[in-house]
């Protein structure tokens, strides 16, 4: 009768203790949806903005390249001044689900394995596309190198506003530096760097967002909301 006793005591634990761990992880499912879905309306966002900023940058380098620049120079610097900022286009994730998953050992709460598997490869994704801005900063700050020998950094202070937004009320015509064709040169590789690489974040950004978008669909269809 003991024996009886402690072995349904086992059980009711055992029962309980999986109770909790199930709930849990409904839980975390349902944080995690939450996380995704904003997740995917920043993608969205990105693609509109990474699309703006390869024409914004295509007719900076056309204009500047143009047998008169000096005709165009309020356009000129308003596209120079937009072209080295990231606020618009840079991904930061809502991962502290993911994050919380991974350091206190909740993965091992989501029982079914393609759903698992699933959010890891979401994760690894995750790391890429950050590892991706990391590398655009970098392109970026090349390109800052060389701007100081055609623009003036006084007339990039004009064109802000109070809260450092970008605006188009500037006076006069204002005068590009005396640059060399090879600062010229140098500037524009820099130029085309921030293009392709801009084209690059762009199509990986699609793709995740895909991916975004199918994680959600299985998430979906193996916890469907009660």
């Amino acid at each position: 009768m003991l024996f009886l006793a402690v072995f349904c005591g086992f059980l009711a634990e055992y029962q309980l203790e999986h109770k909790i761990e199930k709930k849990r992880e409904k839980q975390f499912i349902i944080s995690l949806v939450n996380d995704i879905k904003a997740d995917t309306a920043r993608l969205n966002t990105i693609l509109i903005n990474r699309t703006a900023r390869e024409a914004r940058l295509d007719s900076l380098a056309l204009l500047l390249n143009s047998s008169s620049p000096q005709n165009y120079t309020r356009e000129i610097y308003f596209l120079a001044v937009t072209a080295a900022r990231t606020n618009t286009i840079r991904f930061i994730p809502n991962d502290g689900t993911m994050q919380q998953l991974k350091n206190s050992g909740g993965l091992r709460l989501i029982r079914k394995h393609n759903v698992a598997d699933s959010i890891a490869k979401y994760d690894v994704t995750i790391r890429f596309l950050l590892g991706q801005g990391e590398l655009e900063e970098r392109v970026i700050n090349d390109y800052r190198d060389t701007a100081p020998n055609i623009f003036d950094a006084r007339i990039f202070d004009l064109l802000l506003d109070s809260n450092s937004n970008v605006t188009r009320f500037i006076e006069g015509n204002p005068k590009l530096l005396p640059f060399t064709p090879k600062e010229l040169q140098q500037w524009n590789y820099r130029t085309y760097s921030m293009k392709t690489v801009n084209k690059g974040i762009r199509r990986d950004a699609r793709i995740f967002l895909q991916q975004a978008i199918t994680l959600l669909n299985i998430l979906k269809k193996e916890y469907p909301v009660e």
